[in-house]
């Protein structure tokens, strides 16, 4: 029998974290965090990356598991997350991988095939001259389909991306064949099921409104300005994306406070569209509100053939 792997996901500010912690307090599990920023030390505040306290006593992995100064890839957090899957199983606990990053989980899981293209320096080295808006264009003309999930805005994995495309004629198609089997979908390595948690559009911008702020308020920009005093360059905070790559603009001066802020939201919300879009593809997802949390776990529990109506179930999200 393969391992049971539920999945947690949800674009950025919908309480998918609040909620895993709460799913694994009922089923006895333990949570991966699948978010491709929040693997970094220090990138606190600005990620978003969940507190000790809210944590309630779940173990989490892959939090802080590399310098910010250096570039952690899928094919990175595929390999560390199937060691941190053995490790939960073996101890009779349940994975539950949660995050927004939807590629590094299609990885984890073997829903994608990572394409294997060495690198190719000369080519690297001629774009990284380029601006991300021209490395955009320059995707758009390789592979549509790839310049619609991919952010605008990250040279690195802009430059990836066109890389492979160049290599191969374009990305090749990454999506595994799906096996069904009652409404649950099998990858290659483990059984999984894919909840989804989505708040109407209304909603999702004030949750991104609202907490944009309480990160301003909780010491954001003095996070990024320890960070650039540890040795964090600037153009590396440019490189790791929407929250840094604004503060950074601030931080030297190219912004006011309140232009950064209004960009910033902006860019949140674009980017939480992004993911939305992704996961369409995805047709084993169970899309919830963020309040039937009792129908999540219920579905939760059904997949793993340990329901218990008496469970008392309560998430803050």
């Amino acid at each position: 029998m393969l391992p049971k792997v539920v999945v947690i996901l949800g674009p950025t500010a919908s309480g998918k974290s609040a909620l895993a912690v709460e799913i694994a307090r009922a089923v006895g599990g333990e949570v991966i965090s699948a978010d491709s920023r929040q693997v970094y030390r220090g990138l606190d505040i600005g990620t978003g990356k969940i507190t000790k306290h809210e944590m309630r006593g779940i173990p989490h992995h892959l939090l802080d598991v590399v310098s910010p100064k250096r570039t952690f890839t899928a094919d990175d957090f595929a390999r560390l997350g199937r060691k941190a899957v053995i490790d939960i199983t073996k101890r009779g606990k349940v994975p539950i991988i949660c995050g927004g990053t939807g590629f590094y989980i299609d990885a984890l899981v073997g829903r994608v095939q990572l394409a294997d293209t060495p690198p190719n320096p000369r080519l690297r080295a001629r774009l990284k001259k380029h601006t991300a808006q021209k490395l955009f264009h320059m995707l758009e003309k390789l592979d549509p389909k790839r310049a619609v999930t991919i952010d605008q805005n990250n040279k690195h994995r802009l430059i990836r991306a066109i890389e492979i495309a160049k290599a191969l004629g374009k990305i090749p198609p990454l999506w595994m064949s799906d096996i069904h089997r009652s409404g649950r979908q099998t990858s290659t390595e483990y059984e999984v099921t894919w909840i989804g948690i989505r708040p109407d559009d209304k909603t999702l911008r004030e949750k991104v409104h609202v907490r944009l702020h309480s990160r301003i308020r909780s010491g954001m920009i003095a996070e990024a300005k320890q960070l650039h005093a540890a040795g964090l360059s600037f153009k590396r905070m440019n490189e790791l994306g929407l929250e840094y790559r604004h503060l950074a603009q601030f931080s030297q001066g190219k912004v006011t406070k309140a232009q950064m802020l209004s960009k910033l939201e902006t860019d949140i919300w674009r980017f939480s569209k992004r993911q939305i879009t992704y996961w369409g593809r995805n047709t084993d997802i169970q899309w919830f509100p963020p309040q039937k949390q009792k129908s999540i776990l219920k579905a939760i529990m059904r997949f793993l053939h340990t329901l218990n109506n008496e469970m008392h179930f309560s998430v803050q999200t």
